[in-house]
Protein backbone atom coordinates (compact mmCIF):
# COMPACT_ATOMS: atom_id res chain seq x y z
CA UNK A 1 0.00 0.00 0.00
CA UNK A 2 1.22 3.51 -0.77
CA UNK A 3 0.13 6.84 0.55
CA UNK A 4 1.31 10.33 -0.13
CA UNK A 5 3.43 12.23 2.33
CA UNK A 6 4.56 15.82 1.95
CA UNK A 7 8.19 16.49 1.17
CA UNK A 8 10.17 17.65 4.16
CA UNK A 9 11.08 21.29 4.45
CA UNK A 10 14.29 22.94 5.58
CA UNK A 11 15.32 22.10 9.12
CA UNK A 12 15.05 24.77 11.78
CA UNK A 13 16.49 24.33 15.26
CA UNK A 14 17.09 20.80 16.52
CA UNK A 15 14.00 19.30 14.91
CA UNK A 16 13.24 19.07 11.20
CA UNK A 17 9.94 20.82 10.46
CA UNK A 18 7.35 20.23 7.73
CA UNK A 19 3.73 21.15 7.41
CA UNK A 20 2.21 19.24 10.34
CA UNK A 21 -1.24 19.52 8.81
CA UNK A 22 -0.25 17.82 5.56
CA UNK A 23 1.87 15.25 7.35
CA UNK A 24 -0.91 14.32 9.74
CA UNK A 25 -3.37 14.13 6.87
CA UNK A 26 -1.18 11.69 4.97
CA UNK A 27 -0.76 9.35 7.90
CA UNK A 28 -4.44 9.58 8.82
CA UNK A 29 -5.29 8.38 5.30
CA UNK A 30 -2.78 5.61 5.71
CA UNK A 31 -4.23 4.35 8.95
CA UNK A 32 -7.79 4.62 7.69
CA UNK A 33 -6.80 2.35 4.83
CA UNK A 34 -5.38 -0.14 7.32
CA UNK A 35 -8.47 0.04 9.52
CA UNK A 36 -6.16 1.29 12.24
CA UNK A 37 -6.77 4.16 14.63
CA UNK A 38 -4.47 7.15 14.08
CA UNK A 39 -4.03 7.54 17.81
CA UNK A 40 -4.86 5.07 20.50
CA UNK A 41 -5.67 5.27 24.18
CA UNK A 42 -3.58 2.70 26.04
CA UNK A 43 -6.24 1.82 28.55
CA UNK A 44 -7.32 -1.63 27.43
CA UNK A 45 -10.17 -0.29 25.30
CA UNK A 46 -8.53 0.73 22.08
CA UNK A 47 -10.69 -0.95 19.49
CA UNK A 48 -9.47 -3.09 16.60
CA UNK A 49 -6.07 -2.44 15.08
CA UNK A 50 -5.72 -3.66 11.53
CA UNK A 51 -3.00 -6.15 10.76
CA UNK A 52 -0.63 -5.75 7.85
CA UNK A 53 -0.40 -9.28 6.52
CA UNK A 54 0.61 -8.61 2.94
CA UNK A 55 0.49 -6.07 0.16
CA UNK A 56 -3.06 -5.22 -0.98
CA UNK A 57 -3.89 -5.94 -4.58
CA UNK A 58 -6.43 -3.15 -5.23
CA UNK A 59 -6.37 0.60 -4.99
CA UNK A 60 -8.03 2.44 -2.14
CA UNK A 61 -11.04 3.75 -4.00
CA UNK A 62 -9.81 7.29 -4.48
CA UNK A 63 -8.00 8.30 -1.29
CA UNK A 64 -4.76 8.94 -3.17
CA UNK A 65 -3.07 5.69 -2.12
CA UNK A 66 -1.98 3.11 -4.66
CA UNK A 67 -1.49 -0.53 -3.77
CA UNK A 68 1.12 -2.68 -5.40
CA UNK A 69 3.64 -5.44 -4.85
CA UNK A 70 6.79 -3.73 -3.58
CA UNK A 71 8.41 -6.61 -1.73
CA UNK A 72 7.65 -5.14 1.71
CA UNK A 73 4.86 -6.00 4.10
CA UNK A 74 4.69 -2.76 6.04
CA UNK A 75 2.51 0.13 4.94
CA UNK A 76 4.36 2.29 2.45
CA UNK A 77 4.57 6.07 2.68
CA UNK A 78 5.49 7.87 -0.53
CA UNK A 79 7.31 10.08 -0.94
CA UNK A 80 9.31 8.99 2.12
CA UNK A 81 10.03 11.49 4.87
CA UNK A 82 13.31 12.35 6.51
CA UNK A 83 14.52 11.15 9.87
CA UNK A 84 14.08 14.26 12.04
CA UNK A 85 17.13 15.83 13.63
CA UNK A 86 16.54 15.81 17.37
CA UNK A 87 18.46 15.34 20.60
CA UNK A 88 16.85 13.88 23.71
CA UNK A 89 18.18 12.24 26.89
CA UNK A 90 18.98 8.52 26.95
CA UNK A 91 18.60 6.16 29.88
CA UNK A 92 22.13 6.91 31.07
CA UNK A 93 21.25 10.58 31.35
CA UNK A 94 23.35 11.54 28.32
CA UNK A 95 22.32 13.57 25.25
CA UNK A 96 21.30 11.34 22.36
CA UNK A 97 21.52 12.81 18.86
CA UNK A 98 19.50 10.41 16.76
CA UNK A 99 21.09 11.42 13.45
CA UNK A 100 24.61 10.92 14.77
CA UNK A 101 23.95 7.87 16.94
CA UNK A 102 21.96 5.87 14.38
CA UNK A 103 23.91 6.73 11.23
CA UNK A 104 23.93 3.78 8.83
CA UNK A 105 21.39 1.77 10.86
CA UNK A 106 17.85 0.57 10.37
CA UNK A 107 15.96 2.55 13.02
CA UNK A 108 12.62 1.32 14.38
CA UNK A 109 11.20 4.42 16.07
CA UNK A 110 8.21 4.20 18.38
CA UNK A 111 6.58 6.80 20.63
CA UNK A 112 4.71 5.47 23.67
CA UNK A 113 4.91 5.22 27.44
CA UNK A 114 5.87 2.64 30.06
CA UNK A 115 2.53 2.66 31.94
CA UNK A 116 0.74 1.53 28.77
CA UNK A 117 -1.01 -1.78 29.56
CA UNK A 118 -1.29 -3.18 26.07
CA UNK A 119 -0.14 -1.53 22.83
CA UNK A 120 3.38 -0.42 23.83
CA UNK A 121 4.49 -3.64 25.52
CA UNK A 122 3.01 -5.66 22.65
CA UNK A 123 5.04 -3.75 20.05
CA UNK A 124 8.24 -4.03 22.12
CA UNK A 125 7.72 -7.73 22.86
CA UNK A 126 6.97 -8.52 19.20
CA UNK A 127 10.10 -6.74 17.96
CA UNK A 128 12.28 -8.20 20.71
CA UNK A 129 11.07 -11.72 19.94
CA UNK A 130 11.79 -11.34 16.23
CA UNK A 131 15.26 -9.88 16.81
CA UNK A 132 16.17 -12.89 18.93
CA UNK A 133 15.44 -15.13 15.95
CA UNK A 134 17.33 -13.11 13.34
CA UNK A 135 21.05 -13.61 12.66
CA UNK A 136 23.66 -11.33 14.18
CA UNK A 137 24.59 -9.81 10.82
CA UNK A 138 21.05 -8.41 10.69
CA UNK A 139 20.47 -7.41 14.31
CA UNK A 140 23.76 -5.50 14.57
CA UNK A 141 22.34 -3.08 12.00
CA UNK A 142 19.07 -2.47 13.86
CA UNK A 143 18.38 0.23 16.45
CA UNK A 144 15.09 0.16 18.32
CA UNK A 145 14.38 3.65 19.70
CA UNK A 146 11.54 4.19 22.17
CA UNK A 147 10.64 7.84 22.83
CA UNK A 148 8.35 8.40 25.80
CA UNK A 149 5.20 10.46 25.38
CA UNK A 150 4.92 10.61 29.19
CA UNK A 151 8.12 12.35 30.32
CA UNK A 152 6.61 13.29 33.68
CA UNK A 153 6.65 9.65 34.77
CA UNK A 154 9.16 8.07 32.40
CA UNK A 155 12.48 9.10 33.86
CA UNK A 156 15.64 7.60 32.35
CA UNK A 157 15.70 5.06 35.20
CA UNK A 158 12.07 4.05 34.65
CA UNK A 159 12.60 3.72 30.90
CA UNK A 160 15.70 1.55 31.33
CA UNK A 161 14.05 -0.82 33.77
CA UNK A 162 11.01 -1.21 31.52
CA UNK A 163 12.91 -1.66 28.24
CA UNK A 164 15.20 -4.24 29.83
CA UNK A 165 12.14 -6.45 30.21
CA UNK A 166 12.19 -6.80 26.43
CA UNK A 167 15.75 -6.24 25.21
CA UNK A 168 18.68 -4.55 26.92
CA UNK A 169 19.80 -3.08 23.61
CA UNK A 170 16.62 -1.04 23.16
CA UNK A 171 17.24 2.70 23.35
CA UNK A 172 14.98 4.77 25.59
CA UNK A 173 14.71 8.54 25.23
CA UNK A 174 13.01 11.24 27.24
CA UNK A 175 13.21 15.01 27.47
CA UNK A 176 11.20 18.21 27.84
CA UNK A 177 7.55 17.76 26.96
CA UNK A 178 7.59 20.59 24.41
CA UNK A 179 10.51 18.97 22.57
CA UNK A 180 8.66 15.66 22.41
CA UNK A 181 5.52 17.42 21.18
CA UNK A 182 7.53 19.12 18.44
CA UNK A 183 9.03 15.77 17.46
CA UNK A 184 5.56 14.25 17.08
CA UNK A 185 4.44 17.17 14.94
CA UNK A 186 7.53 16.82 12.77
CA UNK A 187 6.70 13.15 12.25
CA UNK A 188 3.14 14.05 11.26
CA UNK A 189 1.75 12.56 14.48
CA UNK A 190 -0.96 14.19 16.55
CA UNK A 191 0.72 15.05 19.88
CA UNK A 192 -0.10 12.65 22.71
CA UNK A 193 -2.90 13.62 25.08
CA UNK A 194 -3.97 12.41 28.51
CA UNK A 195 -7.15 10.71 29.70
CA UNK A 196 -7.87 11.06 33.40
CA UNK A 197 -8.45 7.66 35.01
CA UNK A 198 -9.10 9.04 38.48
CA UNK A 199 -7.06 8.72 41.63
CA UNK A 200 -4.23 10.75 40.16
CA UNK A 201 -3.68 8.23 37.36
CA UNK A 202 -4.01 8.81 33.65
CA UNK A 203 -3.67 7.06 30.31
CA UNK A 204 -1.80 8.57 27.38
CA UNK A 205 -3.36 8.63 23.92
CA UNK A 206 -0.62 8.28 21.34
CA UNK A 207 0.19 7.03 17.85
CA UNK A 208 0.30 3.24 17.69
CA UNK A 209 2.69 2.45 14.86
CA UNK A 210 6.42 1.90 14.47
CA UNK A 211 8.24 4.07 11.93
CA UNK A 212 11.14 2.41 10.09
CA UNK A 213 14.02 4.65 8.97
CA UNK A 214 16.41 2.93 6.58
CA UNK A 215 20.16 3.78 6.38
CA UNK A 216 19.34 6.50 3.84
CA UNK A 217 17.69 8.33 6.79
CA UNK A 218 14.27 8.09 5.16
CA UNK A 219 11.07 6.41 6.37
CA UNK A 220 9.50 4.37 3.59
CA UNK A 221 7.35 2.09 5.79
CA UNK A 222 5.33 2.16 9.01
CA UNK A 223 4.03 -0.77 11.05
CA UNK A 224 0.75 -0.66 12.99
CA UNK A 225 -0.16 -2.97 15.84
CA UNK A 226 -1.01 -6.42 14.53
CA UNK A 227 1.92 -6.92 12.16
CA UNK A 228 2.72 -10.63 12.24
CA UNK A 229 6.01 -12.17 13.36
CA UNK A 230 6.68 -13.40 9.82
CA UNK A 231 6.09 -9.93 8.40
CA UNK A 232 8.45 -8.36 10.95
CA UNK A 233 11.13 -10.96 10.19
CA UNK A 234 10.79 -10.44 6.47
CA UNK A 235 10.93 -6.65 6.51
CA UNK A 236 13.56 -6.19 9.22
CA UNK A 237 15.94 -8.60 7.48
CA UNK A 238 15.34 -7.06 4.06
CA UNK A 239 15.62 -3.43 5.25
CA UNK A 240 18.70 -4.10 7.39
CA UNK A 241 20.59 -5.98 4.67
CA UNK A 242 19.53 -4.05 1.59
CA UNK A 243 18.31 -0.68 2.82
CA UNK A 244 15.42 0.52 0.69
CA UNK A 245 15.27 -1.77 -2.31
CA UNK A 246 11.71 -2.45 -3.49
CA UNK A 247 11.06 -5.56 -5.55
Amino acid sequence: MKTTHPASSKRTGSIARRSPHLARLALVWLLIALATMATIACNGDDGDDGAVTGTPTKDDGGTGMVAGDTGYRGALVTPPFEKPAFTLTDTSGNPYDIIKETDGSLVLLYLGYTHCPDVCPTHMADIAGVLKELPADVTKKVRVVFVTTDPARDTPEVLRKWLDLFDKSFIGLTGPEDTIINLQKTLGINPASKTDLGGGNYAVNHAAYVIAFTPDNLAHTVYPLGVTEDDWKHDIAKLAKEGWNPN
